[in-house]
């Protein structure tokens, strides 16, 4: 009796096994829907780019042990994030229930198992998703940003090879030439950047034909008489601090962001893309290497005093006294929570000094602070504030890293390169933000439908 039963269960399983499919006529056996990696019947299959099928735990066991986004049987790499095959799940499931309940009962019971999916799934969220499109054949295509970068490029690299190969470049400014060897037009351009007001005085210095030596040897009684007559003390303060500045470095300080490019060509760079990547981080470094020449104009800028808000700017940089502590509580309570906003406010104060580049700042600070915010809102609603503190610290850790490759090979990288870093990172950022911001957007959308 007993060995009847036996021998029925071995057909009843055999019959499981040899499923007969009369609308194909065909035998459909358990074997042709085996996972490669635990060569057992494929349970939630995700199949991959190149075509091969998996179990979903598998893949994800392979992927966890091994960070590599390649098929685990012929290493071909696989696009974006890897989904189930819902039709050859839901075959399977039909034709070998049994089969299929039971691995799912032992899969749950493992806990590695668990443990793996749940870090394979949230590395796929963490991915952006991108939005189908029907004229859109490669994954990797361009679409519209992708288009008008690629134009951009074009156009900046042959610019800056038409000022390369005419020599037009840094060399040029005033920052590089000594003052006793200005001409009287040198002069005059001086005298302007000093600001709006300074222009009611450029005649005066063009009759004079005012030229570096004689620049030199002015002082401000000069100025208080026939033919410069500066009746006001808050113009002739500003202008002998400026001269006295020239007349300490022996050529002109820099006075605005092309110059200062030109005079730290390296430090510039850098701080453009740690403004990017961290610019709390760039502040800080800002406070403890380069508190005086940088940190004090910043700061004095975006959290002025009631007494200087209506000083023209350059004679409100020009008081480089360390700042109250309002101005500090202002400050480290943006830097906090807003640092975007203080890089805006800055460029916002220099719109009459550097019209579209200011724009192209501002915009890009609020694109950041958006992207900001989506990050913040991701890890809230996954309820992962606590990885915080773990995130920073490995920023951090990345920033100073890159921060000191470049310290070590900046000085062979040559100048032609790193303009065209440096007007990359300010033009073409807020471009590439834009389509990151509306990829979030989407993102936000799918997850709220």
């Amino acid at each position: 009796m007993e060995e009847d039963e036996a021998l029925q269960g071995e057909a009843e399983r055999a019959k499981v096994e040899t499923h007969a499919a009369p609308e194909t006529g065909r035998q459909i056996s358990v074997s042709e829907f085996l996972c490669h990696c635990c060569y057992d019947i494929l349970v939630n299959p995700t199949t991959l780019n190149c075509g091969h099928s998996f179990c979903r735990h598998c893949l994800a066991l392979w992927w966890v042990s091994s960070k590599k986004n390649e098929c685990p049987e012929c290493r071909e790499k696989w696009e974006g994030f890897p989904k189930v095959n819902i039709l050859l799940r839901d075959v399977i499931e039909k034709l070998f229930s049994d089969a299929i309940e039971q691995r799912k009962e032992d899969i749950q019971q493992n806990g590695d198992v668990a443990r793996s999916l749940a870090t394979f799934q949230k590395y796929g969220n963490d991915q952006i998703p991108t939005v189908p499109n029907t004229g859109r054949i490669h994954p990797r295509g361009g679409g519209f940003f992708s288009g008008v970068l690629t134009a951009l490029t074009c156009v900046a690299v042959v610019l800056l090879g038409y000022h390369w190969s005419s020599r037009e470049f840094e060399e040029d400014l005033l920052v590089h030439k000594p003052v006793a060897k200005w001409t009287a037009e040198e002069v005059i351009l001086w005298l302007e950047q000093l600001g709006p007001w300074a222009s009611h005085y450029k005649e005066r210095f063009l009759l004079e034909k005012v030229n570096g030596r004689l620049l030199l040897t002015l002082t401000e009684e000069d100025f208080t008489k026939e033919p410069y007559s500066i009746e006001n003390s808050n113009h002739r303060k500003a202008i002998m601090a400026e001269l006295e500045c020239v007349k300490t470095l022996g050529v002109k300080p820099p006075q605005n962001l092309w110059e200062y490019k030109a005079v730290n060509p390296g430090k510039s760079l850098f701080l453009l893309y740690a403004l990017k990547s961290s610019p709390r981080l760039s502040m800080l470094y800002l406070y403890l290497f380069d508190y005086a020449e940088a940190f004090l104009p910043f700061i004095h800028t975006i959290c002025p005093t009631q007494e200087d808000k209506y000083e023209d700017i350059v004679t409100k940089l020009l008081d480089l006294k360390d700042p109250s502590w309002k101005q500090w509580r202002e400050f480290i309570v943006k830097y906090l929570f807003l640092p975007y906003q203080l890089i805006a406010e800055f460029a916002w104060d220099w719109l009459d000094v550097h019209y579209w580049t200011s724009r192209f700042i501002i915009v890009n600070a609020m694109l950041l602070s958006v992207l900001e915010l989506f990050s913040f809102w991701r890890l809230w609603s996954r309820r992962e504030l606590k990885t915080i503190p773990h995130r920073m610290w490995r920023h951090f850790w990345k920033v100073s890293t890159q921060g000191l490759f470049v310290a070590i090979f900046w000085p062979f990288i040559p100048q032609f390169v790193c303009n065209c870093l440096f007007y990359w990172a300010l033009y073409f950022n807020p471009i590439i933000n834009i389509d990151l911001v509306v990829k979030e957007v989407r993102r936000l959308e799918t997850q709220v439908q």
